[in-house]
């Protein structure tokens, strides 16, 4: 039977007990009906699998013993950073937890000219964790014990200003000169992937992403959604380069 992981945010040593966080404890507890001997796995990203049993229970609080930990190879030997134009609600924690289970290693929310969505202060912090929730919850349901980096949200000239050196760098275009078949990608080399909000790329917003170096990549004929695009253009990029297959 697989047992149930759970993402802590915390150091975890063997032989070790912790309680875990609100809302972990509720969910083995109040949902999986968890109780004291039970098994889990923990996991808090760097790269592990701790087994873990409980060992005490209270009406909110769940006290584990971590156990051992295995190490865990699911990242994909193609580096894929996503930069996504920030979308609304719903479509945004999709598009974070489908590029995660397809193997994305960063994703870098940004702004562009015709973002529709705009977040300051305190509703960008909020926001911002939970977006990072969001990818923890789809490494505990996908098995990776790597969890993806999300940035905070910048401006689109500040994202690809910042950039990984030798990356190929690529932009979803119908029009573009560039196709899966036609792409020269080294084996373990990191591709930055751009797509845009609701509302597409502006005329500045290409032209930006040419001055960063930014070739476009055709997926085919039809124009897809933003919650479609990125999610798209990774699968078929681990398809070709990675380790879907």
């Amino acid at each position: 039977m697989r047992l149930t992981r759970i993402h802590i945010d915390a150091a975890l040593v063997p032989g070790r007990e912790i309680d875990l966080p609100e809302g972990a404890a509720a969910h083995l507890a109040r949902v999986l009906r968890l109780g004291v001997g039970d098994a889990c796995v923990l996991f808090n990203g760097d790269g592990h699998d701790y087994a873990a049993r409980i060992v005490a229970a209270g009406k909110r609080q769940l006290r584990v013993a971590v156990g051992a930990a295995t190490a865990v190879d699911r990242e994909s030997p193609l580096s894929v950073v996503l930069l996504q134009g920030v979308a609304r609600g719903e479509k945004m924690d999709l598009i974070l937890q489908k590029a995660t289970e397809l193997g994305v290693a960063t994703i870098v929310p940004l702004w562009s000219q015709r973002s529709e969505v705009r977040l300051d202060g305190a509703r960008a912090e909020k926001r911002l964790a939970h977006w990072r929730s969001v990818v923890a919850a789809a490494c505990e349901q996908s098995g990776r014990a790597q969890v993806p980096d999300v940035a905070a949200p910048v401006a689109l000239d500040r994202a690809t200003a910042s950039l990984p050196d030798g990356a190929l760098r690529l932009t979803l275009d119908p029009d573009g000169d560039a196709a899966l078949s036609t792409l020269a990608v080294r084996p373990a080399s990191t591709v930055v992937l751009a797509v845009g909000p609701e509302g597409g790329w502006s005329p500045r917003d290409r032209e930006q992403l040419r001055a960063a170096g930014f070739g476009g990549l055709r997926l085919g004929p039809r124009i897809l959604r933003t919650e479609t695009a990125g999610l798209a253009a990774i699968a078929a990029l681990q398809a070709r380069f990675g380790d879907l297959g």
